[in-house]
């Protein structure tokens, strides 16, 4: 997979039902260990809740969900739906439920918890990660204007330069193009840079439309 969405950060929404009070968090999430430490959080914090319904989406295939003792299917898969649906990974919702005296039916009880869940990501925000190259060039300091300007203008973003003997700069790039890019930078630079793909991530900072 070269890109994925994920949440841009935390988001919580709430909404009410019949008197029932739904209340939605959705946290971004590495690892299924992270998703758990999420839902951990929200139980303790509602430990007086109705119910704690949550689903997490993992990058990678690892997905799970829970109704807490809503009528089975009603509560964790709509959410899930509405992260699957959307193509949205390394994420996890917790919905919490507090009961309001008035049935809703497994039909009203799978709208609130998905329409709770999805008003949480639509305030957490998305944002599209891509697979990057990690680039490490050194040059020398007669070249460094022309090498700065070249990556400036390329793909590339600087992370980050270290001053020395000479100038290195690590860079990230979108994945499939750092052939490229070393031959544009090695052009300028007659052949004096040195340049050394170091590795592979996704990152979300990349400039767009370049």
């Amino acid at each position: 997979m070269e890109r994925y969405l994920s949440p841009g950060g935390y988001g919580e929404a709430e909404l009410v039902e019949k008197r029932s009070r739904f209340i939605a968090r959705v946290a971004p999430v590495d690892s299924e260990d992270a998703a758990k430490e999420e839902i951990a959080k929200a139980r303790a914090r509602y430990h007086d809740a109705s119910h704690n319904c949550w689903c997490y989406i993992i990058r990678g295939g690892q997905e799970r969900y829970s109704d807490d003792g809503e009528p089975q299917g009603t509560a964790g898969l709509p959410m899930l739906e509405v992260f699957s649906r959307g193509g949205i990974f390394n994420v996890c919702c917790v919905v919490t439920r507090y009961f309001g005296g008035t049935l809703l039916g497994a039909g009203g009880l799978s709208r609130a918890y998905s329409s709770a869940a999805r008003s949480a990501l639509a305030n957490a925000g998305i944002i599209e990660y891509r697979l990057c190259e990690c680039l490490e060039v050194v040059c020398q300091y007669s070249s460094l204007g022309r090498i700065k300007t070249e990556l400036e203008n390329s793909l590339c973003l600087i992370e980050g330069v270290e001053y020395g003997e000479t100038v290195v700069f690590r860079v990230i790039i979108p994945d499939g193009v750092s052939d490229s890019v070393i031959k544009r930078l090695k052009d300028i630079s007659a052949g004096t840079v040195s340049c050394a793909v170091t590795g592979k991530r996704y990152s979300c900072r990349l400039p767009d439309n370049r």
